[in-house]
């Protein structure tokens, strides 16, 4: 029984294309739109060979409202979307902002301007923990709730705070409309989901990080290293106050992440809140050097660095309080950073080219026994 029906975009890309599987586990109907930018499609295969259901799909830029409405009018039971679709590294946002606020801005007012004209009004967006910028210039901010203040200190966290304030500012309008109407409003929620690091793969193998070209995150980087792709990991600054003077960050696995945006997207339905920001983290903090000696031990030997300079934008430490997702949404994370790890090695070690190659055999009977 199809419980609704979600437009996921960015559905093929990392944290997407588990979300998707997330979605279709829960009986969700999906349908998956992504420019293939920094993705691939053989991900729809794998979701299939998951789930045993095969989402739709449309190759598409978010930034053409004309293809968006397309998509739309062809499933007009789409009631609620989850918006990825993205730039998404830091580095690179500072080098080239105008593409980012084209694409992330300019494509999440193409989305919600398709989803005003077919009717639909539950957004979930993934946001970011760079919103926050640095929050240790508050006191006791740290681990980062959500009333800290906003403050990115990067063009990739300005873009993703500036889609946040659009989609506030589009829901209030659309409750207000309806109210001088007569009518309540209410069906119109978004959801701002600040999350941290995600990492992991899924635990069966087949299911991964696949970035096209160089990975921005240092997990990726890290099992590049371990396979003899990447002579060693670059790790940005050793100068910070933290207690071996690398940078702190919360990781949290993918399949945790995945399942918060299918727990947001039904409060959403359930509970018409307007417009709720919540936190998806662990509430730990790991330096850069904790990463390193976890991974290392997952593939039994040291893997090479060399500290280089701090990156603009970067900052000390971005630990979430996932407190209020705790309590509202009865979420938290249940995977721990060693689980993630382990994944993401199991996922490496034997699809050292990612999607561009088929998965093990042994990985794909496994699956076929258990379903």
């Amino acid at each position: 029984m199809v419980v609704g029906s979600v437009l996921v975009t960015g559905g093929t890309g990392y944290i997407g294309s588990f979300t998707a599987l997330a979605l279709i586990e829960a009986d969700y109907k999906v349908v998956i739109v992504d420019s293939l930018y920094n993705s691939s499609e053989e991900v729809i295969n794998r979701i299939e060979v998951l789930s045993g259901k095969r989402p739709a799909f449309y190759k598409l830029d978010i930034t053409d409202e004309g293809a968006l409405d397309k998509v739309f009018t062809e499933h007009p039971d789409i009631d609620n979307v989850i918006h990825f679709a993205a730039l998404k590294a830091v580095g690179e946002s500072g080098e080239i902002p105008l593409e980012y606020y084209r694409v992330n801005v300019g494509g999440s007012v193409a989305l919600m301007q398709s989803m005003v004209k077919h009717n639909v009004t539950n957004i979930v967006f993934s946001s970011s923990a760079t919103v926050y910028g640095d929050a240790t210039r508050f006191p006791n901010m740290i681990p980062i709730p959500e009333h800290c203040p906003i403050g990115p200190t990067n063009t990739y966290g300005r873009t993703k705070s500036t889609v946040e304030g659009v989609i506030t500012d589009l829901i209030e309008a659309q409750r207000n409309k309806a109210k001088k109407e007569g009518k309540s409003g209410e069906e119109w929620n978004g959801a701002l989901l600040r999350y941290f690091n995600p990492s992991g793969a899924h635990p069966s193998g087949i299911m991964g990080e696949n970035p096209l070209g160089v990975p921005y995150n240092l997990l990726p980087l890290l099992a590049q290293v371990a396979i003899g792709k990447r002579e060693k990991l670059l790790v940005f600054g050793d100068d910070y106050k933290s207690k071996d003077g690398t940078a702190i960050r919360d990781y949290i696995h993918v399949l945790d992440l995945a399942k918060g945006h299918l727990v947001a997207l039904n409060y959403l339905r359930e509970h018409h809140p307007g417009v709720k920001a919540w936190n998806l983290g662990s509430g730990r903090g790991s330096t850069v050097f904790d990463m390193i000696k976890a991974f290392s031990a997952v593939v039994g030997r040291d893997l090479a660095y060399e500290v280089a300079p701090r990156r603009q934008g970067d900052v000390l430490d971005l630990t979430a309080n996932p407190t209020l997702a705790n309590k509202e949404l009865n979420w938290k994370t249940e995977l721990t950073l060693e689980d993630a790890c382990a994944d993401l090695w199991k996922w490496t070690e034997n699809n050292p080219e990612g999607y561009g190659q088929q998965p093990p055999q042994a990985f794909l009977d496994a699956i076929k026994k258990n379903n």
